[in-house]
């Protein structure tokens, strides 16, 4: 059976990507996940640890691969060139709903790696994933906003039936889109079906940093 590596942010895109592919009967080996060379997720801004204590809890590898500023498509292909030779990996799992440019660079260096693309969520209904995520039985929190968009405020809310409610205000009277699409926001997932046991975030600091407010994970309690 072929092998897949899942495009790894966190958050519940590419964990409700992951889950629909494996509830496919794909093969997900593992999660990829880049990080600057801050130490941090390049996708969400997260420490590299938390996304290791992540993958601890669903009991699945995790590569990591640091990436220098201007050399993500370089690491990109490397990578997934040297899962090939070591794990047998042959595809790609991502979490991509709708932006079709990153669609097209993902197909183009996917191509150029020899890896067969998966987009399980490409063209879903926003509503759709987020009642799906919920549906399936998956916890996830707001880690990081758009300043101008969402704010302080929303850092640390559990994505749940009345969080929802708002994001239908926020749509009907900005175009917010209630996946963050467009980047308002970011998530974090603590628990689910394909978790053997809770992620405990601990202490926090609420951090503004480039025109986004982050839910800085300092350790446990």
């Amino acid at each position: 059976m072929a092998k897949y590596a899942c495009l790894w942010s966190g958050g519940k895109d590419s964990c409700y990507a992951g889950y629909c592919a494996m509830r496919a009967g794909f093969d997900v080996s593992c999660l990829v996940n880049f990080v600057g060379e801050d130490g941090r997720s390049r996708s969400h801004g997260l420490p590299a640890a938390l996304l290791a204590r992540q993958a601890e809890a669903i009991e699945m590898p995790i590569v990591q691969p640091v990436v220098d500023r201007g050399g993500y498509e370089r690491a990109f292909k490397a990578t997934f060139e040297g899962l090939r030779s070591s794990r047998g990996v042959t595809g790609v799992v991502a979490g991509d709903m709708e932006l079709q440019e990153h669609r097209d660079w993902l197909e183009k260096v996917c191509a150029e790696a020899g890896m067969e693309l998966l987009l399980p969520l490409w063209r879903w209904p926003p509503w759709a994933v987020l009642d799906g995520f919920i549906g399936a039985g998956f916890k996830a929190v707001i880690v990081a906003t758009k300043a101008d968009v969402l704010g302080e405020k929303w850092l640390g809310r559990e994505v749940v039936g009345d969080l929802l409610g708002e994001f239908g205000v926020l749509q009907e009277s900005t175009g917010f889109n209630p996946c963050g699409e467009s980047g308002e926001y970011h998530t974090f997932v603590v628990d689910g079906p394909l978790f053997k046991m809770p992620v405990a975030i601990g202490k926090t600091a609420r951090v503004l940093r480039d025109g986004r407010w982050f839910l800085e994970v300092l350790g446990p309690e």
